[in-house]
């Protein structure tokens, strides 16, 4: 049985909690996949907290905190792009990505998506298409002087929703 999480919704002062977490997660778990410069240029963008703070009030971002300790987030925008998902390193792989990804994607889909897309890190691939998400293109992101890859990947969204 997986463990069951409480979400939350983003308030401006998770900011400072959610880059770090950013930074630590980018840093950790995605150097198999992304060199120094890219991992530096990729946590660069969540360096200005006033910037990357109405980054994620403007979509429907929800985190989930464990002990006090901020545990991963994830955004929904526009309702149909899951725009950010995000685990510390030290909760990777214990089901706090299952539940925000589960999260935003009944929202997305209560709110009438019929699909779900995202630009899915080299690293994440393999856990979005485990949720049933398949590649579709892959891209090259530019960041400060770096080209980061991803592939963007669509999940149909449909009625089994209810079922989980």
């Amino acid at each position: 049985m997986k463990p069951a999480y409480p979400l939350r919704p983003f308030l401006i002062p998770d900011t400072a909690g959610l880059q770090d977490l950013f930074a630590q997660s980018i840093e950790e778990l995605t150097a198999d996949d992304y060199n120094e410069d890219q991992r530096l240029a990729w946590v660069s963008t969540a360096a200005d907290a006033e910037a990357f703070a109405e980054r994620l009030a403007g979509m429907v971002t929800l985190l989930i905190q464990v002990d006090g300790e901020y545990a991963g987030f994830g955004s929904l925008k526009d309702n149909k792009t899951l725009e950010m998902l995000y685990v510390h390193p030290y909760y990777a792989g214990q089901g706090i990505g299952t539940a925000l990804a589960d999260a935003l994607e009944r929202i997305a889909a209560g709110r009438g998506a019929t699909e779900i897309a995202v630009d899915a890190s080299d690293t994440a691939v393999p856990f979005f298409e485990a949720r049933g998400y398949a590649g579709t293109q892959r891209n090259m992101m530019p960041l400060d002087d770096q080209w980061l890859p991803n592939t963007t990947m669509k999940k149909p969204l449909g009625k089994k929703q209810d079922d989980a």
